[in-house]
């Protein structure tokens, strides 16, 4: 009995922390877990309504020639003379280059001698002192050469296909063309041709335009080199296909070239005129920016609750932008202070 008194005291001790220890935990739900109060975040909004716009894309891009040949002989040979250098002006049909002609000559000759043949069995046909297939043969024979004879016309003197200006030269005259690359884009020529008025661009166009881009649509393009000019094209082809791996579609604009001041190989920026569109136009600042990406989205107020919408970014407007997304409609109210606080989920407080 000598040990009653202090593993009494014990006990009680320790009923006591128990005691203290419990009013001190919060309250747990009916599942166990513990559950506490959320703050509301407050937070300002304002309502999406439409708006109209001009729809205008914007876009950078490279000047193009209009049409660029490289000229080369079919086979390789001695080049007997080039009648241009690089920058000359050139007209269609002017001579560019010639090459040797020994086997053209020797074609002619034989094509002659054909001539004569064929024309004394042409005779002797009609008298009937030669068979129908023996003429025949010689008539294939002399065909046959004469093809010979105008390709290899075409072929060793080569005249200029359109009117512009000679870019390249990589031979002189009597070297020996032998069809290895000799241009920059790894094509073999002798000299390098491009129709530089009109011009062109190319330019990849988001595929939800699609449907808005034409044939013969204006397009604007201004070049940094000439401050405040503006040259004014039209949409020449629309590709039939959309680029699955960038999601885009080529449009091509042809560009009358006035005064030839835009040159092949200049950066230009490139306008299209969509015509006019209602959208949603939202303070710049609503639109945030998931880090480490390049997905934007917007906080619109729901049941007290803030959800995240992802947007892609249309026209820019000063402070404002255009927000496009499925998931919102007119009416919803945007977050316009304090999204920078939320995440999805968020219980908010709507401060007037």
């Amino acid at each position: 009995m000598k040990y009653f008194k202090p593993i009494s005291a014990i006990l009680i001790g320790g009923l006591i922390l128990t005691a203290c220890s419990s009013k001190n935990t919060p309250d747990s739900g009916a599942d166990g877990s513990q559950t506490s109060e959320t703050a509301s975040v407050p937070v300002r909004v304002k309502a999406l309504t439409k708006t109209k716009i001009a729809r205008t894309i914007d876009y950078s891009s490279t000047i193009l020639p209009f049409e660029e040949v490289n000229m080369a002989p079919a086979s390789p040979g001695r080049i007997e003379k080039i009648y241009v250098e690089t920058g000359d002006r050139i007209r269609k049909g002017d001579d560019l280059f010639l090459m040797d002609r020994t086997q053209l000559y020797q074609q002619k000759v034989q094509l002659a001698s054909l001539e004569k043949d064929l024309s004394r069995l042409d005779t002797l046909l009609m008298t009937g002192s030669v068979r129908e297939q023996q003429y025949d043969q010689m008539k294939t024979q002399y065909d046959v050469t004469k093809t010979n004879v105008e390709f290899m016309e075409e072929n060793t003197l080569l005249k200029a296909p359109f009117d512009g200006v000679v870019t390249g030269k990589y031979f002189e005259n009597g070297e020996i063309y032998s069809g290895t690359p000799t241009t920059a884009t790894g094509r073999s020529a002798v000299v390098t041709v491009m129709q530089i008025n009109p011009v062109k661009v190319n330019v990849g166009i988001t595929e939800q335009y699609y449907p808005l881009v034409k044939k013969g649509m204006k397009v604007m393009i201004t070049a940094d080199v000439y401050p405040g000019d503006t040259f004014t094209g039209t949409v020449s082809l629309k590709a039939p296909t959309i680029n699955p791996a960038t999601r885009t579609f080529l449009a091509e604009a042809e560009i009358p070239n006035r005064n030839e001041a835009l040159k092949p190989g200049m950066y230009v920026r490139v306008s299209l005129e969509l015509g006019e569109a209602e959208t949603f136009v939202a303070p710049a600042n609503t639109v945030m920016v998931q880090e480490g990406t390049n997905i934007r989205y917007v906080f619109v107020a729901s049941e007290g609750t803030a959800r995240r919408v992802e947007v892609s970014i249309g026209k820019r407007f000063d402070d404002s932008l255009e927000i496009i997304s499925e998931e919102i409609k007119e009416g919803e109210l945007l977050i316009v202070e304090g999204q920078s606080r939320l995440i999805n989920g968020d219980r908010i407080e709507i401060v007037r």
